[in-house]
C-alpha cells in the first residue's frame, strides 16, 4: 500500500460519535459533528450522521461543498450543514448555497447573507456567537440585545439561536459560570423579543467534562455542543485526557523508511537556524542508529506523534522525519506507525501527500435522530 498514508478505522469513529451522541442526549444536548479536521472526508461525515448527529459542522464552505456534492449518499444529501466559522463577504454566494446554517458576529455579513438569500430565493438560518471570555469570535454580551434587533428585521434571515466558542484561543474552560451566563443571554433574548431560539450551542469538545460532569446534571438552556476532536480521537482537549470508554485510535499515520544508518548523535560544524528558524542543542551520544521516513513538517505536525515504544522522534525538515530505533535496526521499505494528536491529524487530513485508507466491518450501522425525548433509533 501506498505511504505515507493514514488509516482511518470507520468502527471506532463511530463508536466514540455513538457514545457521545447517547450521553449527551440523557443531559438534553445534541451534537453536530465537526469535519473541519477530516477535510470534509465523506466517510467520516456519512459516519457521524449514523452515529446519530443532528449536524455536520465545518469551517470552510469548501468542505461542506464537497459534501453537499457527494450526491449519491442519501444521508448526507439531507443532512443539515453548519458553517462554523464566520462566512468571508468574498464567499457569501456559497454560504447561502451550500450551508444551512452559519455562525455570525457582524451584522454588515448578515446584511449580505440576507441579500444574497433573496436573491437565491432561500432562507438562511443564522447562529448569533456570543464573546464569554476566550476572546476569539463573539459579540460581546451587552451588544447581543440591539444585533438580535438588526437581525430579526432582515428578510431571509432566520434567528435559530445562539453559540459560544472556548478554550480555542485562551484556553478559557466552559464551566458552570461561563454556560449559565449563555443560558441567561438566551432567556434574554427570548423574553425581550417573544420568539424561541431552538438552537443554544454551548461550544465544542472542550465542553465535554462540564456537559458531563456527575455532579452537575444541570445544563439551562445550552442543548447543542460543536464535537469534532473528541469523536475522532477520543480524548478533551483542555488537558488531552482519554473519554471513558472512546478510542483513541481511530487514526494511524503509516511512514516508510527510506534511509537507515548509524551516524554521530551530535552534528559537525558552525550552527545556525534550521529550515524552519530553529537552534537545538543536541547531547553527544556517539554513533547512533538513525532513520529518515519519507514524511515531514509540511505533511504532520512532529510534536503530534506519537512514536511507537522504542523509537524516538528526533526531528524533521519540510519532507523528512528523523527517528532512532533503540534495538532493531529499520531497514528501508520497512513501515513505521504513528499515533496523531490533534495538530498532526489537521496538517496530515489536509496534505495531499498522505493517502487515506478507510476500514470499517459494519455492514448497516444504526441511523439515529434526536429530538425533545432524546435519541431515537
Amino acid at each position: 500500500m501506498a505511504a505515507p498514508r493514514l488509516e482511518i478505522d470507520l468502527d471506532k469513529i463511530y463508536h466514540n460519535a455513538h457514545a457521545l451522541v447517547s450521553r449527551l442526549a440523557e443531559r438534553g444536548i445534541s451534537v453536530t459533528g465537526v469535519t473541519k479536521a477530516a477535510l470534509g472526508s465523506v466517510e467520516i461525515a456519512n459516519t457521524l450522521l449514523q452515529a446519530g448527529v443532528i449536524s455536520l459542522g465545518d469551517s470552510r464552505i469548501e468542505n461542506i461543498k464537497a459534501m453537499r456534492l457527494a450526491t449519491e449518499n442519501p444521508l448526507i444529501n439531507n443532512a443539515m450543514f453548519l458553517l462554523i466559522r464566520s462566512p468571508m463577504l468574498s464567499q457569501i454566494a456559497q454560504v447561502i448555497q451550500y450551508a444551512d446554517i452559519s455562525c455570525n458576529t457582524e451584522v454588515e455579513v448578515i446584511k449580505k447573507l440576507s441579500d444574497e438569500a433573496h436573491k437565491q430565493g432561500r432562507t438562511h438560518q443564522i447562529l448569533l456567537m456570543v464573546e464569554l471570555g476566550d476572546l476569539r469570535e463573539g459579540i460581546l454580551p451587552e451588544n447581543l440585545i440591539d444585533t438580535v434587533r438588526k437581525v430579526l428585521s432582515l428578510p431571509n434571515i432566520l434567528l435559530k439561536g445562539i453559540g459560544t466558542n472556548l478554550a480555542c484561543r485562551s484556553g478559557v474552560a466552559p464551566d458552570a459560570t461561563n454556560m449559565a451566563v449563555l443560558s441567561e443571554l438566551a432567556e434574554l433574548i427570548e423574553t425581550t423579543f417573544d420568539l424561541t431560539l431552538d438552537i443554544v450551542s454551548g461550544g465544542n469538545s472542550a465542553n465535554i467534562q462540564w456537559a458531563l460532569n456527575d455532579t452537575q446534571t444541570d445544563t439551562g438552556r445550552v442543548n447543542n455542543l460543536r464535537l469534532g476532536e473528541a469523536i475522532l480521537l477520543g480524548c478533551e482537549p483542555l488537558q488531552r485526557q482519554a473519554i471513558d470508554g472512546l478510542y483513541t485510535d481511530a487514526f494511524t499515520l503509516v511512514t516508510e523508511v527510506i534511509e537507515s544508518k548509524s551516524k554521530p548523535s551530535q552534528p559537525t560544524g558552525t550552527i545556525e537556524q534550521s529550515a524552519f528558524g530553529e537552534t537545538t542543542a543536541v547531547t553527544d551520544r556517539g554513533i547512533v542508529a538513525q532513520a529518515i521516513l519519507a514524511i515531514g513538517i509540511q505533511d504532520i505536525d512532529p510534536s503530534g506523534l506519537q512514536a511507537p515504544a522504542g523509537i524516538e522522534v528526533l526531528g524533521a525538515s519540510s519532507d523528512h522525519l528523523i527517528i532512532e530505533p533503540a534495538e532493531n535496526e529499520l531497514l528501508v521499505g520497512d513501515e513505521v506507525c504513528f499515533q496523531l494528536n490533534y495538530s498532526a491529524l489537521v496538517r496530515a487530513m489536509t496534505s495531499p501527500f498522505v493517502s487515506k485508507t478507510y476500514t470499517s466491518r459494519q455492514d448497516t450501522p444504526l441511523t439515529y435522530s434526536f429530538n425533545k425525548n432524546g435519541l431515537q433509533p
